[in-house]
């Protein structure tokens, strides 16, 4: 989370970055195409009509262009993400949207999610976390590709058009809450509560074009001299990331949130791989690409504070918390999620510009629209947390599947600055989070210090390096062979041949 974020617009949206493994419409929209394969690949080849980008398409692109820079971290500058607009504009004038670069804006984004999305107007994103999986410059090609070829078959104005929707943005409400909350006693209440506002992600496809927008920007690929086999790899690439961080964070369902609902998790890719042909060639950049970003900061930028296990650290606001054992926690650009079976949460901060009482009680309004009856805690207690002013709030909300207590805890940091968690569990089950609550405190400069990003090195197999060594560099204590595998798009069949090069991850 950024410093200076809104208290009341932040508890209206959805973290950005989502659950890790999928639980947002995550990079290349991924829903497996299993139902029906015949009638949809049938349907998804037909190609569609492209429209050259238009005056009120530019207007609107540059409008939302800003928004969408906020909520996902701002846009990274330098050679890297030079070199990301130069593969992206060579990708997106294969479209036939337009003929010049300069139509296209090509966006690195410095956000730790796996995403990449498109909006009319020739604007086009990915983010460093995502491109950091990529293992060749056809992959990333192949990534973008895919948006662009979105916008090209007009799959947003599809979908706006079957929801009523006429915004360039659409929302994405139950699809991020459903995944984020799951579908239990607190799942409706829940999904209302963490989905309203400006959800700055493109709209959810439907199977048939995310499977024709697969098939363009192997198209595009094509067009542009790479292998169009890259576009199978990289959704392999994100199919077995999604699933290790399911592992990682103890999920008894492995199978990636994208897939979760169909049968064979592996039939896109099988079906990418098809589109291309076997026998295809071209170039991937492979070598060229993992110099150029070499250097990347992976995961968490402390700029934006730190996800540690269960322990989160803002050295520029220069505070920490501890989530409750068995929880796991995401951190977006506006706020930070905590996620476990017994319930979920929100941080997040904003303006105090009077008492922890209003501050709070503007919260719990700015949960419901306006023709809806309020939601309102019972009382307002005062209390103080590691020397911090603090004050809380709790609210039992009824709905047909039973009963939720909705709890809002906010602290004073002064200079008008607060902070708040925001929780929901069943009734009587907020207290599961009272150690988070009472772990809140102000960290040190020296503690501060200590935060050090992660970043993305490439290095070169030097004789006598073995998976398990090269593994062994990794900034993890856990699940360092299986992450250096997938990071690489290996197994534990790959041999690695001296001179090679591959990426890690270090301090």
């Amino acid at each position: 989370m950024e410093e200076g974020s809104d208290m009341v617009s932040n508890v209206k949206r959805v973290v950005r970055a989502g659950v890790r493994g999928g639980a947002v419409v995550s990079a290349l929209g991924l829903l497996v195409v299993s139902a029906g394969p015949a009638r949809l690949e049938a349907q998804a080849s037909k190609a569609p009509r492209v429209y050259a980008i238009s005056a009120a398409d530019k207007s609107q692109g540059a409008k939302a262009h800003p928004e969408l820079l906020a909520e996902f971290g701002g846009g990274l500058t330098g050679p890297q993400a030079s070199y990301v607009e130069q593969v992206g504009k060579r990708i997106a004038v294969q479209s036939g949207l337009s003929n010049a670069t300069g139509d296209f804006t090509v966006t690195l984004l410095n956000s730790p999610v796996n995403n990449a999305f498109a909006i009319p107007g020739g604007y086009i994103y990915v983010t460093r976390q995502l491109t950091a999986l990529m293992n060749n410059e056809a992959e990333m090609a192949g990534v973008l590709g895919h948006e662009v070829g979105h916008v090209a078959a007009r799959h947003s104005a599809q979908r706006q058009k079957a929801a009523q929707r006429n915004q360039i943005l659409g929302v994405l409400g139950s699809v991020l809450a459903g995944a984020v909350l799951g579908d239990n006693a607190f799942g409706q209440f829940g999904q209302k509560l963490f989905s309203q506002g400006s959800q700055l992600l493109t709209l959810k496809f439907s199977r048939s074009q995310e499977l024709q927008a697969d098939q363009l920007g192997i198209t595009y690929l094509k067009r542009a001299g790479y292998d169009p086999r890259a576009m199978s790899s990289v959704l392999e690439s994100l199919a077995r990331q999604n699933a290790l961080e399911a592992q990682l964070r103890g999920s008894t369902n492995q199978t990636p949130e994208w897939a979760s609902t169909h049968p064979d998790p592996a039939s896109r890719v099988r079906s990418a791989l098809t589109y291309a042909g076997q026998g295809s060639g071209g170039t991937t950049n492979r070598d060229t690409f993992l110099t150029r970003i070499d250097g990347l900061v992976y995961g968490d930028d402390p700029k934006q504070g730190v996800v540690d296990g269960r322990k989160f650290t803002h050295p520029t606001l220069r505070f920490a918390f501890e989530a409750p054992d068995g929880f796991f926690m995401v951190n977006g650009t506006q706020a930070v999620t905590i996620s476990g079976s017994s319930g979920k949460a929100q941080f997040s901060g904003g303006k105090l510009s009077g008492s922890l009482d209003s501050y709070i009680t503007s919260v719990f309004a700015g949960l419901t629209e306006s023709n809806q009856a309020r939601i309102t805690p019972a009382s307002i207690e005062k209390t103080t947390v590691n020397g911090i002013p603090a004050a809380y709030g709790v609210a039992r909300v009824q709905q047909q599947s039973g009963a939720v207590d909705v709890v809002v805890f906010a602290y004073d940091f002064g200079n008008g600055q607060a902070y708040h968690f925001l929780t929901l569990a069943q009734a009587g089950g907020a207290e599961v989070f009272t150690p988070m609550f009472r772990s809140i405190r102000r960290i040190s400069a020296t503690d501060a210090g200590s935060v050090k990003p992660r970043l993305l090195r490439v290095v070169t197999v030097r004789q006598g390096d073995t998976v398990r060594s090269l593994a062994a560099k990794m900034a993890y204590t856990d699940a360092a062979v299986d992450r250096f595998l997938v990071l690489n798009g290996m197994d534990a069949n790959t041999a690695l041949t001296p001179g090679q090069k591959v990426k890690i991850v270090t301090y």
